[in-house]
């Protein structure tokens, strides 16, 4: 039964063949919320004629458009792999199969040219109770957030930028994907040190120590900068395809009690080093496998760290980190272990 409000909204994303083609979308993902919006630009007229002060409306037109906004869900354990392949612009196209049924994505920074999403917003109409689709063609991530928090479910938040909106385009039957949990923090572990080394395709990391002091916060952060403003004569108002114009980062912070010689020191000593997350679920029928993600960075430095006391109780710190290149592995390397067939 219909019921007019946001529980009646759906989200679905779908791979484009075409950067900038919509296509029916494929994936459909629970969400928290989204902001998507479509963005015109207004040439205004400046001219002067008498007897009018106004501007006029018939000679205002629209020159541009283009659509930005984010969408922001609970990391599910299935069905996320598409979305990781766009945060990073990763090569995956099928997921490796491990035991069946489970099977092993590793996603690492790639090229951006050519890839693109169709996202669909589902909005439910207060007054009539129907369910109105916004479709968003020539959508890349520009920005990306994984927060591991206490007592809270791990998010995903995903920033887009896009080419073009249609609300004509009929909404896509939601199908969601069977069995998909989520992950909790109460299963999260952290661990720094180590040595990073890639073999195969996979980066992994041996000698690493499990974080001791008590670690609340997680943030990890992507960003990829895009010229989005790519407007040619002859091109309706839309957008060329977004192209990387500057130095992409991976930031992040965490939030833990005070412990000098676990992360302070390393701040002092301008370390460099591996740092391992692990979201661990359920297992995944007789596979031996479970549910996992798995974010390795092989080379952290902690710049910012402030360990201060504000009163009575518990002394934490808040640390900054920015992840960079050691010149032999991957930045950055998502895996997933899941039960996912595709992508």
């Amino acid at each position: 039964m219909a019921t007019g409000s946001g529980l009646d909204a759906q989200l679905m994303v779908g791979a484009e063949s075409t950067w900038g083609t919509a296509v029916t979308p494929t994936n459909t993902y629970e969400f928290n919320d989204e902001s998507l919006k479509l963005d015109p630009t207004y040439l205004e007229p400046t001219g002067l004629r008498v007897g009018t002060k106004y501007k006029r409306a018939s000679r205002v037109s629209i020159s541009h458009k283009s659509v930005s906004g984010d969408i922001t869900l609970e990391h599910s354990t299935k069905g996320m792999g598409l979305l990781w392949k766009h945060c990073l612009a990763s090569a995956v196209t099928t997921p490796t199969t491990l035991t069946s049924p489970a099977t092993e994505q590793v996603h690492t920074p790639g090229d951006f040219r050519g890839k693109g999403l169709t996202v669909q917003v589902g909005r439910p109409e207060p007054s009539s109770g129907t369910v109105k689709a916004f479709t968003y063609a020539g959508c890349k991530v520009s920005q990306w957030e994984l927060n591991v928090s206490d007592n809270a479910i791990p998010t995903l938040k995903v920033t887009f930028d896009g080419r073009s909106q249609s609300t004509s385009t009929a909404l896509a039957a939601a199908s969601y994907t069977s069995g998909a949990k989520v992950f909790s923090f109460a299963n999260a572990t952290l661990s720094l040190g180590g040595t990073a080394a890639t073999a195969s395709g996979k980066t992994t990391v041996t000698g690493g120590t499990a974080v001791a002091t008590v670690v609340t916060e997680v943030s990890i952060q992507g960003a990829a900068p895009m010229a989005s403003d790519r407007f040619g004569i002859g091109n309706g108002g839309l957008k060329s395809e977004q192209l990387e114009n500057d130095t992409p980062t991976i930031t992040g912070s965490l939030n833990a009690e005070f412990n000098k010689a676990e992360l302070y020191d390393h701040f002092t000593n301008n370390d460099t080093l591996p740092m391992v997350l692990t979201l661990t679920g359920d297992p995944i029928g007789a596979s031996g496998s479970s549910d996992t993600l798995e974010i390795i960075l092989p080379a952290v430095k902690l710049k910012a760290a402030s360990p201060n006391v504000g009163g009575p109780d518990i002394v934490s710190m808040s640390t900054d980190f920015e992840v960079y290149s050691d010149e032999s592995n991957p930045v950055i390397q998502v895996r997933i272990v899941s039960g996912d067939a595709a992508l």
